[in-house]
């Protein structure tokens, strides 16, 4: 896969970053590139990951690409990077999965609206939840450290919410990291359920990869594993 075919969209009043990668010319895991593994047959297949808020203008930018989503991946539960996830389940029902980390799961499903009160409460953004919230839908696939779900892998990374995670394309060198790491910064940890004794291990763990993984981030621009490892040496 190209990177200049990850697709970018800033969502949302506190600038989200929405990703989006065409699936068909990535082979997963474990499955070698001369084997057709599953659902490669149908074309315009593409991952989602943190669909923040506008998910008509998500929906929009898939339908300009002819893409139509596997999997929507979460790198952590909190609403600014999931409020789109009800437009994206009325518009593409089943055929989507949609994946967090195990130890965030309760931040999707019917009873989740408290908790994002609570966060943003905390957070000094008190009227964000009443003026976005919908009913978010629960999670189709819950993962742990390791799993794959597609050509990605999860890489636990704990510290701004229990269940962060990173989404690694091993072969693309390529890592989406959520809030955990940034240009120039890292995530808070002052919201309910964070830590930053554990993020702070999360980001020693992220500069054990090569330098010249790109990074993904959920807020702000690209950078690298090499670059942020010299920046906070």
């Amino acid at each position: 896969m190209k990177k200049d075919k990850i697709q970018h969209l800033v969502l949302g009043t506190i600038a989200v970053n929405c990703w989006i990668i065409p699936l068909d010319d990535i082979t997963p895991p474990g499955v070698s590139s001369g084997t057709s593994p599953e659902g490669s047959a149908s074309l315009g297949n593409c991952a989602i990951v943190d669909p923040g808020e506008q998910g008509d203008l998500i929906i929009a930018r898939l339908s300009k690409l002819r893409l139509r989503p596997k999997y929507i991946l979460l790198t952590h539960g909190h609403f600014d990077h999931t409020a789109a996830l009800p437009d994206l389940a009325a518009a593409f029902g089943s055929a989507v999965e949609i994946a967090i980390h195990r130890d965030d799961a309760h931040y999707l499903g019917p009873d989740s609206y408290q908790i994002h009160r609570e966060t943003f409460d905390v957070g000094g953004n008190t009227g964000y939840i009443k003026r976005y919230w919908r009913p978010l839908p629960s999670p189709t696939r819950l993962l742990s450290e390791g799993d794959t779900i597609g050509p990605f892998t999860l890489l636990h990374l704990p510290g701004h919410t229990p269940g962060s995670a990173g989404f690694f394309l091993e072969k693309e060198k390529c890592i989406f990291s959520g809030d955990t790491l940034f240009k120039a910064g890292i995530g808070r940890t002052d919201l309910p359920g964070g830590n930053f004794y554990r993020l702070q291990q999360s980001l020693r763990r992220l500069f054990t990869l090569k330098p010249d993984v790109t990074v993904y981030p959920g807020h702000g621009p690209l950078t690298s594993i090499g670059d942020e490892w010299i920046d906070m040496a």
